[in-house]
């Protein structure tokens, strides 16, 4: 019988794109049994929250990255209302015709949303002591039970989990990845709410996914039915001082409120061999000691007075790119200074691990900077195993005025855009931006730890792209996740052997083309409230 890191190992393998064929999909959209974007509970108690105001939040964008330059607002609904639709809520409509469609904070594959988010309090104000599931369509609180928690004053618990379902009706076996994408988003989305309220959030690295479940209800027969069923993620703790570790919470409740609806009539496509990786990646408890960021300059500055709750809801995934604009390459330095951990600077001070991800950049229109292909070390560790194990031709060259703490190296001068359309099957979105990249992860070193640990490499690309997102709408150009590459073809051209590195999500930034035969409305028109 195959262990669950036999499992693993072979899922990704399986579900790998190549040059020759693509991953096992569905071969087309089945419309009739297109999911509904929005799971909810019927017959539940539901708790109308406060819309956030457009003045209401002030913290500016930059100060996201200070630690101490936002004071902790105060613990109330308005504010756990806030950090809810800012990590979670709608950012608009988009309406193309008779088809409408919502766009979210959280970006998604796909905008196929798999994520879906509850909240367990205790002693809050105007909500009622357990766990509520998030709607974001109408931005309630449905109350799925009565539950007396031991959580630490002026905090709660925000658990995450994943309906596969959403990503595998359009993306066949390769969706697990996808969803794994999107629970890093929405962990990164989350711990920059909190900093927008001056909060902090973590996750929970020593829960397992049994406890999650149990407190969240997902294993519930009687009250999904014939729903689909919801995987667990993550849980996190979010507050105004969250230092101190949490035990996972044992109490039992009495009574469970609401039924899950279904959100495809029938499933034209299953993918078992989904179902076989998620099992092989459940998460035993842990206990992990945590992991001390190392001292870092603080990050490069950004002058820019905007909001950042105006950063986090204009945020776009870009569908074209011009082919022209191009950034600075003190604007580039400063987006690879973002992705080095700090302490108690968003959204790294989330995770308790050291950078597993490194990243491959294919630059096209960087002032400053030839263009070529350059590697970008999160992790000083592994610089000379990427040299010595790489492509012997690579340059090995830092990157000119780069500041000394960022590990850049351009080890190609080429133009490099072919290349990078290619390898992102073909799309032209890779090439047309000012740079794209390659997230590598460190794959099987870390995955010896436990199989689980497959989860948390991608949910770390997945905070790399949420942060590359914001800072792309703070330098007034605009990104875009690549979940379509071809694996292998990656680890070819960097010369990679065996299975040490493996390529995990993609990335592109650059000047972004508007549809102008969409129109955009307003996030929460329909709701007339305030």
């Amino acid at each position: 019988m195959p262990t669950p890191l036999d499992t693993v190992l072979a899922y990704h393998e399986r579900t790998k794109h190549h040059f020759q064929r693509y991953a096992a999909g569905p071969g087309g959209l089945d419309w009739a049994t297109q999911p509904d974007p929005f799971r909810s509970f019927a017959d539940s108690p539901q708790l109308a929250l406060p819309l956030l105001g457009e003045t209401s939040l002030q913290t500016r964008y930059a100060n996201l990255y200070q630690p101490g330059a936002t004071a902790p607002h105060a613990f109330t609904l308005a504010n756990i209302a806030a950090l809810l639709e800012l990590a979670f809520g709608l950012s608009a409509w988009k309406e193309y015709g008779a088809t409408r469609w919502a766009l979210r904070c959280n970006p998604s594959s796909g905008n196929l949303h798999p994520t879906e988010a509850y909240v367990v309090v205790q002693g809050t104000d105007g909500i009622a002591d357990g766990v509520h599931h998030y709607l974001s369509r109408d931005h309630v609180l449905e109350q799925r039970c009565d539950l007396a928690t031991d959580l630490p004053a002026e905090s709660f618990l925000l658990g995450l989990s994943s309906i596969h379902w959403r990503e595998a009706w359009k993306y066949g076996e390769r969706a697990y990845r996808y969803c794994q994408h999107d629970a890093g988003h929405a962990i990164a989305a989350t711990r920059y709410a909190a900093a927008a309220l001056g909060w902090q959030a973590r996750v929970l690295g020593d829960w397992s996914d049994a406890d999650i479940v149990a407190l969240l209800g997902l294993d519930r027969d009687a009250d999904f039915g014939d729903a689909e069923r919801e995987h667990p993620d993550v849980m996190m703790l979010i507050g105004c001082k969250v230092a101190e570790p949490l035990a996972p919470q044992r109490a039992v409740p009495q009574v469970w409120y609401g039924h899950a609806n279904c959100l495809s009539p029938h499933h034209a496509h299953d993918w078992p061999v989904i179902e076989a990786v998620a099992a092989a990646c459940t998460k035993p408890e842990t206990h992990a000691p945590s992991w001390p960021a190392p001292h870092q300059p603080e990050p490069l500055p950004l002058a820019s007075e905007t909001r950042a709750s105006e950063i986090i809801k204009q945020r776009r995934s870009a569908q074209e790119f011009d082919g022209v604009t191009s950034i600075s390459a003190d604007t580039l330095y400063r987006m690879l200074d973002l992705t080095l951990p700090r302490a108690a600077v968003a959204p790294w001070d989330a995770i308790d691990w050291a950078p597993r991800i490194h990243l491959a950049l294919f630059v096209h229109r960087v002032d400053g900077l030839a263009p070529g292909v350059y590697l970008f070390l999160r992790n000083a560790l592994i610089e000379s195993k990427m040299r010595a194990d790489l492509s012997d031709e690579f340059q090995w060259v830092r990157a000119e005025n780069c500041p000394a703490h960022l590990q850049l190296y351009r080890v190609a001068e080429a133009d490099a855009r072919n290349a990078a359309k290619a390898l992102s099957c073909h799309q032209d979105i890779a090439a047309d931006g000012a740079f794209s990249l390659g997230m590598l992860a460190e794959y099987e070193s870390n995955l010896a730890h436990g199989p689980w640990i497959y989860r948390q490499l991608f949910w770390e690309a997945g905070i790399l792209g949420q942060m590359l997102y914001l800072e792309a709408e703070a330098a007034d150009v605009r990104g875009t996740g690549i979940g379509c590459y071809f694996d292998d073809g990656v680890h070819e051209v960097l010369g990679i052997k065996g299975r040490w590195l493996q390529s995990l999500y993609h990335f592109t930034i650059g000047g972004a083309l508007t549809d102008t035969r969409l129109e955009t409305l307003s996030a929460y028109a329909h709701l007339k409230r305030e």
